[in-house]
């Protein structure tokens, strides 16, 4: 997954698997769109975008990090790891069971992943979203790794970049889950006062509080090709409103036609979209040299 981002579009060869001779079942994918079989290492190479469709997969927060610079990503607020603050139990399973499941499946401690890094040769802070760990749910942790990463780059005069994907405040953590829409939200408000740009980055799905909150303030919202955006699902408004919705409703091109994102860009074209952005938030200035940071950089002069 090295230079996930950097690397040149391929072509592809895609249609059922060839008969005798044969592969083993994890060398090809399945689109979700299309449902064509599409071959896995070609389609890693294609960003993980369907050549047939064009339908953009998922990927996870650490393929994320690979929009960054080479060798420039410092991890902050490694230490942060989520409670069961009410003790949460469903269908006969605890919130701490669920967490401990969801940590051995995809390696991380939460549902976010922070830290600093560069762009282009430009510095910004990076906070980003995993849906894979319980649908990227806001809670506790998740908030308050926002928060850091939106005060860290407001004392360090650096943009900061979100790329977002949720199902909404996690329900386990109850109103503690709802209070963190209004932190972030807050901690953006120093960013903006220092002078220093947001740009939220939505991918496929995005909805509930997360999309009610930060990424819709955001200095640029940019959109990923066919993403699902909103705050209530699709059916659930149409059985409350009694009537049916126009079609592409709450996807990133349905947003951007009625003003709700600024741009829908490729997954091929966002790297040096994001390039071409920070420069232009940093004006005249030259490219600075990397850096590197521990998880204990000070928030608001703590450390």
């Amino acid at each position: 997954m090295k230079e996930f981002f950097r690397r040149r579009k391929t072509s592809f060869t895609t249609g059922e698997q060839p008969e005798g001779n044969p592969v083993p079942d994890d060398m090809w994918v399945k689109c979700a769109a299309c449902r064509d079989l599409v071959y896995k290492k070609e389609l890693i190479d294609n960003l993980k975008v369907c050549p047939k469709c064009s339908h953009h997969m998922r990927l996870s927060a650490r393929e994320w990090l690979d929009l960054l610079d080479t060798d420039t990503f410092s991890e902050t607020d490694t230490h942060l790891r989520p409670t069961d603050p009410l003790g949460f139990v469903s269908l006969d399973e605890s919130y701490t069971d669920k967490l401990v499941k969801s940590q051995e499946r995809t390696g991380m401690p939460d549902a976010v992943i922070a830290g600093l890094g560069m762009i282009g040769g430009q510095r910004l802070a990076l906070a980003v979203g995993d849906f894979a760990f319980m649908g990227a749910s806001m809670g506790s942790v998740y908030g308050e790794k926002m928060s850091r990463a939106a005060e860290r780059a407001a004392d360090l005069g650096i943009p900061l970049l979100t790329i977002n994907t949720s199902g909404g405040a996690r329900q386990q953590e109850g109103v503690i889950a709802l209070m963190q829409m209004a932190k972030v939200t807050m901690a953006l408000t120093r960013l903006a006062e220092a002078g220093q740009p947001h740009i939220a980055l939505l991918v496929d799905p995005c909805y509930g509080g997360v999309t009610a909150s930060y990424p819709s303030v955001a200095d640029v919202i940019i959109a990923e090709p066919g993403a699902n955006i909103g705050f209530a699902g699709k059916r659930l408004i149409e059985q409350i409103m009694r009537q049916k919705l126009p079609s592409g409703f709450q996807t990133a091109e349905f947003m951007l036609e009625h003003g709700m994102v600024d741009m829908v860009v490729e997954r091929n074209q966002l790297r040096a979209t994001l390039a071409r952005l920070l420069r232009l938030y940093a004006g005249r200035r030259e490219p600075v040299a990397p850096f590197m940071v521990s998880s204990e950089i000070y928030v608001n002069g703590r450390a």
